[in-house]
């Protein structure tokens, strides 16, 4: 059943839409950055963070046990996130050389500056990585990577034109047990692969502001650069400290990027399907189905609890981020536990114990590939074509619930058939920030 999609919903999107419709470096790198033949072992990365807050933190943790990688500066517009990225940051390497900016702009100069980090907010991801990559940085961005189609796009098209390397920050792909599964999906042991599970927040659209606040110096926090290509709206504490999320015009695809960025690409990844996407994508109240050209359907499931037993599809309790493969002779399931479930008995005993269970957040392997590519200049386990494509299936899936209706897509020229209303929706107005 479809569902009814909301008014009020609705008519904001469609102005939303309308007014986005409407709107109409060279730098020279170290001999390890461009990837040349004798390159010393000893020389090391130079990398910059842009916007550390929790979940960049996680990542820089990681990347900072790297003896080949140094962390040189942080750019971050509040006063409070760029101090105790400092403290992590010359507390690691017990000195006090971490360089600090409010605008990140200012990093993106400094010709030392081999690659960044970009964990911002998800307004920012791709703005921030197309000028990394035009001032000539390699770029590891968190995900979702791109707030709307338009953003993927541009932002695979930018790396390539620049050849920088790029890695989404969808580490699962370099997470033993989500490997195996994968694996197991490819390998044939469950028969003829015909329907993936992804699991995603229950989606959710909501525009309203906060209430109005006095607006903090510029130095303590710079309002404007926090907003970037957003749209303008009046300061509140709560949207710097998080509250942002869920928002319109901060997050993406209604929030279904959050696991969706995660979860959809794996399915992409299990259906050798990643210079693809599915073709058509119905919304009902508990799920998007989408099918591919091959046949194989794709079933985005809402997930009220993540940690419960809400969907009838999912075997146990496996973590967040679960994810289920299912062929005509078998099924696999995994999440974030790093635990592996497959049926029928004798696959789940051939499968083992032979795989490493590593949680689903621990970037430690992905960092590593994209460092390691950095030297070789070879493509990354989640480069720019790959999150072009599982981003946009994302946003697809995520235009679909909006309008709550069924829509197909050309894969190719990435955009909706027979209806504008949707194509509208691939893009949004961007805000003059630069001030």
């Amino acid at each position: 059943m479809t569902p009814r999609t909301d008014s009020t919903r609705r008519e904001f999107l469609v102005k939303t839409a309308a007014a986005s419709a409407a709107a109409s470096m060279f730098t020279v790198l170290p001999s390890h950055v461009m990837g040349r033949e004798g390159t010393s072992p000893n020389e090391k990365i130079s990398l910059g963070v842009i916007g550390i807050g929790p979940r960049c933190t996680y990542d820089l943790k990681s990347m900072l046990k790297f003896s080949d990688v140094r962390c040189v500066a942080i750019a971050d517009v509040q006063a409070k996130r760029r101090d105790a990225g400092k403290k992590l940051v010359d507390g690691h390497y017990q000195n006090s050389d971490c360089v600090l900016y409010r605008d990140f702009r200012e990093l993106l100069d400094r010709k030392d500056i081999d690659a960044v980090l970009i964990a911002t907010g998800d307004r920012w991801h791709a703005a921030a990585s197309i000028l990394a990559a035009k001032a000539g940085k390699d770029v590891y961005s968190e995900k979702p990577c791109g707030i709307t189609i338009e953003d993927c796009q541009e932002l695979a098209d930018t790396m390539h034109r620049e050849k920088r390397v790029f890695q989404a920050g969808t580490q699962r792909r370099s997470v033993p047990n989500f490997q195996k599964a994968v694996e197991m999906a490819h390998s044939g042991q469950l028969g003829k692969l015909h329907t993936m599970h992804a699991s995603i927040y229950t989606p959710v659209l909501d525009n309203t502001w906060l209430p109005a606040e006095p607006q903090p110096p510029r130095d303590v926090v710079d309002w404007n650069l926090w907003l970037g290509p957003a749209a303008w709206r009046p300061y509140n504490e709560k949207y710097v400290n998080g509250k942002w999320r869920g928002q319109w015009d901060f997050d993406s695809g209604a929030r279904l990027l959050d696991w969706g960025a995660h979860t959809v690409d794996l399915c992409q990844w299990a259906n050798q399907a990643d210079d693809t996407m599915p073709i058509e994508y119905e919304p009902t109240e508990e799920n998007i189905i989408c099918r591919y050209a091959n046949g194989v359907k794709l079933v985005i499931d809402f997930l009220e609890d993540p940690f419960g037993d809400r969907s009838p599809h999912y075997i146990t309790r496996l973590g967040t981020c679960p994810v289920r493969f299912v062929g005509d002779e078998g099924s696999v399931e995994t999440g974030d536990s790093g635990e592996i479930v497959a049926k029928p008995e004798s696959l789940a005993k051939e499968l083992g114990s032979q795989y490493k269970r590593i949680r689903g957040l621990d970037v430690t392997a992905h960092s590593r590939d994209f460092f390691d590519c950095i030297r070789t200049r070879e493509k990354t386990a989640a480069n720019a074509d790959v999150m072009r494509r599982s981003h946009i299936a994302s946003h697809a899936a995520a235009i679909a619930w909006i309008l709550g209706r069924k829509l197909k897509l050309d894969p190719v020229k990435e955009e909706f058939i027979n209806d504008a209303e949707a194509n509208l929706l691939r893009s949004r107005a961007a805000r003059n920030w630069e001030v």
